[in-house]
């Protein structure tokens, strides 16, 4: 198959309209400004449209509408501007609209810093906006898998009528490397008799709304979202490990220090430790029971979590563990990148302070 150099907000952007976007709105922020510069070109050629909005509020709600209307769309940005698409992606949830949102994070808290950084992890896998939602994250660790999760978010989003987030540092939407365009394989998916996209031989409107005045009433609609939320927990977590099989040593880390922890083992190893890694793929739903297994077998002696943030995953790394194993972290924030040198070496003075 052909191997074509990209850029990654570019590839972004070009899965979603071969995926069959035909909506974006967008508001310019580094580091993922070639996504909307690209769609400004591409999605007019495509048959699509392209808005660049006048904000971040203003496009999530230009998606908001979009979605309702039935067709595929997407917005994207970069952490503060996120931030400001929080509400609009709860309106979206509540009212079971498929849509797909891309994230390139940056550093934070606020303005923060342009570079790399993984700060966005309790914002995408909590929900930052109001109420008790979730959206299926996905975190590629390179292009190609960012071209190949961008095509099936858009399925994974129509399948559930909810949105979906691609939450990806802003390393992998700068750099450049080879991919290959692989012919996307479809889900089957249920007919959208439910878009307000005029009634079409029916004999009521369809109405999407977010609003239930009694509590009994949101409280059912609640129910309903959780059942979904199920679903999802149950068809769609997705993860890598790497050298776990004789792992005493295990380092868990997602994007950009999932690449620089998989050197990291492989030095190790070389050392005589035997190092291996545990890759989240899907931050939400995050693949517990996978983890938890590993905490079960006998010979692994340590976890040592590894992010770009102060410790947002470790969280969910330590209930996954549930104190089988010690569970050790090391980061780098603000949107600085570990070396993997100093990984390497937080590792194994780690490692060989448990003997």
């Amino acid at each position: 198959m052909k191997r074509e150099l990209w850029k990654g907000s570019e590839a972004i952007a070009e899965a979603a309209i071969r995926a069959g976007c035909k909506a974006f709105f967008g508001y310019p922020i580094t580091p993922q400004n070639e996504i909307p510069e690209y769609m400004s070109a591409r999605m007019p050629e495509s048959g699509g449209v392209f808005v660049q909005s006048e904000s971040e509020i203003a496009a999530v709600n230009m998606l908001y509408g979009a979605a309702a209307s039935g067709v595929r769309a997407m917005t994207s940005s970069s952490s503060p501007g996120v931030s400001l698409k929080q509400e609009g992606i709860s309106y979206m949830v509540a009212c079971q609209l498929p849509a797909v949102i891309v994230n390139v994070m940056r550093g934070g808290p606020g303005l923060g810093s342009i570079q790399p950084a993984q700060g966005d992890y309790y914002q995408a896998t909590r929900g930052g906006g109001n109420g008790d939602y979730r959206t299926v994250t996905l975190a590629p660790a390179n292009i190609q898998e960012a071209v190949d999760l961008v095509q099936d978010a858009f399925d994974i989003a129509d399948q559930y009528r909810n949105p979906v987030i691609i939450l990806a540092d802003g390393l992998i939407g700068q750099m450049m490397e080879p991919i290959v365009w692989k012919e996307h394989t479809p889900r089957e998916l249920p007919e959208k008799t439910w878009a307000a996209s005029g009634r079409k031989g029916r004999d009521h409107n369809n109405f999407i709304t977010s609003l239930f005045i009694d509590a009994e009433s949101c409280e059912e609609h609640n129910d309903i979202l959780k059942a979904k939320y199920a679903e999802m927990e149950a068809n769609e977590v997705r993860y890598e490990e790497i050298l776990t099989d004789d792992a005493e040593v295990i380092i868990t880390a997602y994007g950009t220090p999932s690449r620089i922890s998989q050197t990291v083992a492989e030095n190790l190893r070389k050392k005589g430790i035997k190092a291996g890694v545990f890759r989240p793929i899907t931050l939400w739903p995050f693949p517990e029971a996978a983890l938890a297994a590993l905490a079960e077998k006998e010979q692994v002696k340590l976890f040592v979590d590894v992010e770009m943030s102060m410790g947002q995953m470790l969280d969910d790394v330590r209930l996954a563990v549930s104190g089988r194993k010690p569970v050790e972290f090391y980061g780098r924030y603000g949107g600085t990148i570990p070396s993997v040198s100093e990984v390497e070496a937080v590792v194994e003075n780690l490692y060989r302070g448990l003997k």
